[in-house]
């Protein structure tokens, strides 16, 4: 994965969205936050992102391409396509409503890698990247 251009994309395509995401929001940055929630900070980041992909990419989604015998979109698999739907909707319990349909596209790009790879390591490492930055920079406690 490491070789694999598309995967690079992906990493920088997170970086792009927080950059935007910060020249339109124009959050007040407290970098050392993390250090003094560690508990707030590594649960979103690095524990619920591994869970959940253990559960929709290596449960759901491989249960779903076995459903759906490998049918696909373009590079998008039906298998895929049916796992980000599910996760999206769940964001929906806990995330405003643009912020639970955002997570559509970072799930298809994850499901997309699980795919491709047939590995849950790939969609970990994008998982956990896009969390630690995006809560890094906009959930600092108040």
């Amino acid at each position: 994965m490491w070789r694999d251009a598309l995967f690079w994309a992906a990493l920088a395509a997170a970086i792009v969205f927080w950059g935007l995401l910060v020249l339109i929001s124009r959050p007040v940055l407290d970098w050392d936050w993390p250090l003094q929630y560690p508990l707030a900070f590594l649960l979103p980041a690095l524990i619920y992102p591994v869970l959940e992909e253990i559960v929709f990419r290596g449960g759901l989604q491989e249960w779903l391409r076995r459903v759906f015998r490998g049918r696909a979109i373009g590079p998008i698999t039906m298998a895929n396509i049916g796992t980000s739907v599910v996760f999206t909707a769940l964001h929906f319990f806990y995330h405003a409503p643009l912020w639970a349909a955002a997570v559509f596209i970072p799930s298809l790009i994850f499901g997309y890698f699980k795919d491709s790879y047939r590995r849950l390591a790939p969609p970990i490492v994008l998982h956990v990247f896009y969390n630690t930055g995006y809560y890094w920079v906009f959930a600092a406690p108040a």
